[in-house]
């Protein structure tokens, strides 16, 4: 599996975001037991997508994070290409959904 890189503010979530070609964040909150069970699901997910850079970051440590991307429930997912928000899912995902939609724009970036 996949490790996401911890994130603990919101100027590494930027470096993260604006330094890569195409980043991933996930967000989450200590409590949620959704976040939990669903972070091991994506972490395999992205074993198929190895030029996404991976960030994890919790609310509860940053809670500007939720103010700076719109955040009303947790987990959420955001994958951003150049700099630029491309796609998102909140709290119930459904994760062969998601894997088609992660791929296609993925094929369209990387070719």
């Amino acid at each position: 599996m996949r490790e996401f890189h911890e994130l603990k503010s919101i100027g590494e979530v930027d470096g993260l975001i604006e330094n890569h070609k195409l980043s991933f964040i996930y967000i989450s909150r200590q409590g949620c037991s959704v976040c939990h069970s669903l972070l091991p699901q994506v972490q395999k997910l992205m074993e198929d997508y190895p030029e996404i850079q991976l960030g994890h970051i919790e609310a509860d440590d940053v809670p500007e994070v939720a103010g700076r991307f719109s955040i009303f429930t947790v987990p959420v997912l955001i994958l951003f290409v150049e700099g630029k928000e491309y796609l998102r899912e909140a709290r119930i995902v459904q994760m062969d959904q998601f894997n088609e939609k992660v791929a296609k724009i993925y094929q369209g970036v990387m070719g």
